[in-house]
């Protein structure tokens, strides 16, 4: 299958690809800048960017798209209306580049988005940031028909790696999670949430492009575990197994405006399982993200 991953640079959408590969699909990549990572940059690559309405031609002759490049609160201007910016870049965009994936032909497109919408649904009508991941989820399956299948894959907190391939927040917990921050006191903010694997997603991902069910959203996930339990698997895997305690303050590398579910509450849930992928692997991927920075 002729597959074009969108945000495919990044380390969702990185390693969705070269597992994509692995199972022998004929993978591009399409983002605004080149994949830094070897194992990436050794595949196509088409320089795009979804916020700008795409030429069909670019998207001809691809028989799938899959697309894991949403925005969040990484990718915000703060000197600008965050409304504005949500809704422009995940409510209006994403879309609209879905439907000149359909004008070009393409057969199947998923999207990767985020658990909220279908965790807590009250958050729709309060947070912008909900309200256009799902409006884009919304926007996306109304355009499914029988000669283009459209779905979502709605995943949690994300943990892992792609060999060579740098990232800033999980190289700063290893090297907090080693006590090479003496500064930053030792704890998890209260509360927690769904925890799932790169592995685990990109295992979803490959399934809802083969067989996933038109029109469906998929909630996927793993482990529910608190921060401070989350915090502990990196202490342990960097050999600095400490007790890592649950505070109720707000922790400077996981702050209270990337919890949408506010601190103290605990977002857990049984994922859908009607993508087979592997669970019980949140530790096993901490692990081997440790090890990349040892």
């Amino acid at each position: 299958m002729k597959s074009l991953v969108v945000g495919g640079t990044g380390l969702l959408g990185g390693h969705a690809a070269l597992y994509l590969k692995e199972q022998g699909f004929d993978v591009t990549l399409a983002s605004r800048a080149a994949p830094k990572a070897p194992l990436l940059a050794a595949l196509p690559f088409i320089a795009l960017d979804y916020l700008n309405a795409p030429d069909p031609a670019v998207l001809r002759g691809f028989d799938a798209l899959l697309f894991c490049a949403g925005q969040d609160i990484r990718h915000v201007d703060f000197a600008q209306p965050l409304d504005d910016q949500w809704h422009e870049r995940n409510t209006v965009a994403i879309p609209r580049f879905f439907a000149a994936a359909r004008d070009a032909g393409v057969k199947r497109a998923v999207m990767l988005g985020s658990f909220y919408p279908q965790l807590a649904p009250e958050l729709i009508e309060t947070n912008a940031y909900v309200r256009s991941r799902h409006l884009s989820d919304e926007g996306i399956r109304a355009l499914n028909t029988p000669d283009f299948a459209t779905l979502s894959v709605n995943a949690p907190f994300m943990v892992g790696h792609v060999p060579g391939l740098p990232n800033a927040m999980f190289e700063a917990y290893v090297t907090y999670a080693r006590g090479q921050m003496p500064d930053m006191p030792v704890f998890g903010p209260k509360g927690g949430s769904n925890f799932m694997s790169v592995q685990s997603l990109s295992e979803a991902l490959h399934q809802a492009l083969v067989k996933g069910t038109p029109g469906k959203a998929y909630l996927v996930g793993d482990e529910n575990l608190t921060f401070a339990q989350f915090f502990g698997l990196f202490f342990k895997a960097a050999g600095n197994p400490v007790e890592v305690p649950e505070l109720d303050q707000e922790h400077p590398m996981l702050p209270d405006v990337a919890i949408y579910t506010g601190r103290g509450n605990y977002a857990r849930y049984e994922p859908d399982m009607s993508l087979t992928y592997r669970r019980n692997d949140v530790e096993t991927a901490v692990r081997a993200l440790v090890a990349q920075y040892l």
